[in-house]
């Protein structure tokens, strides 16, 4: 049986200050069928002077401008040559360096096309200290109406997954993954592991971890992306995820 290839994708604009472990991280994964893929947004700091400095043997970079995270998503998986694509972004980290081995582990089980785990939110300025974790445990399909989705930086597919469903819309600003989840669990139904161990550790003040303003964006954009695939729902419906969060804390 030939080896399962596996693409890491890392989007980063200015990311000269978190890069580096990031960088570090992938390469230091004992599966040996690795290739990185970052790609940058035109930055304006060091960030490529540190992909050079950290990348590993099997990285290979684009520095260009790009609309956002999910048209810098699409540019890697449109360069990617893996049998199974993985999303790690400028910062995130894996928990050790078995993760990739794992998930390929969980893949290869027959007719299993998505794997998951948990997430570990950090603390940005100590990297030890655990705010909480995000499980993915009580994902199914039927709950993404409320918006509870897989921890994104957690998910591996398989190629023919994104053969099927497409790239990620560039439509949204924040619930893109969100919604490239539904028409993978819901739309086309794609059969799934979850692994209950954390296997990411990602630092606090992301996309969709801002404040309110962007938990109200969110909210407005998972309502839309329901709406787009189908899938009933409302904003009081998919505020229900909200005292989840609060229960993963640490």
């Amino acid at each position: 049986m030939s080896i399962i290839r596996v693409s890491v994708i890392t989007a980063v604009f200015n990311g000269e200050s978190s890069i580096a472990s990031t960088l570090s991280s992938v390469a230091a994964q004992d599966y040996p069928a690795i290739e990185h893929i970052l790609i940058d947004g035109g930055s304006s700091d060091s960030t490529v002077d540190r992909i050079k400095q950290f990348a590993g043997p099997h990285a290979e970079f684009i520095s260009e401008t790009d609309t956002g995270v999910y048209d810098a998503f699409n540019k890697g998986l449109r360069r990617a040559r893996g049998d199974v694509i993985a999303y790690l972004n400028s910062g995130d980290t894996y928990t050790s360096v078995r993760v990739v081995s794992q998930m390929v582990e969980a893949l290869s089980a027959k007719g299993v096309g998505a794997a998951f785990a948990d997430v570990l939110i950090v603390d940005r300025y100590n990297m030890d200290r655990v705010i909480r974790r995000y499980s993915s445990k009580r994902f199914s399909p039927a709950v993404m109406a409320y918006g509870i989705m897989p921890a994104h930086p957690s998910l591996f597919l398989r190629r023919e997954i994104y053969r099927g469903v497409g790239e990620y819309s560039t439509d949204f600003r924040i619930a893109g993954d969100f919604e490239l989840c539904l028409r993978v669990f819901v739309t086309h139904d794609t059969s799934y592991v979850y692994l209950n161990e954390a296997i990411v550790r990602m630092p606090d003040g992301g996309l969709s971890n801002r404040g309110w303003r962007s938990k109200f964006l969110i909210t407005q954009e998972m309502r839309k992306a329901c709406h787009m695939n189908g899938v009933r729902s409302n904003f009081a419906k998919l505020c229900l995820r909200f005292p989840l969060k609060v229960l993963e804390l640490i």
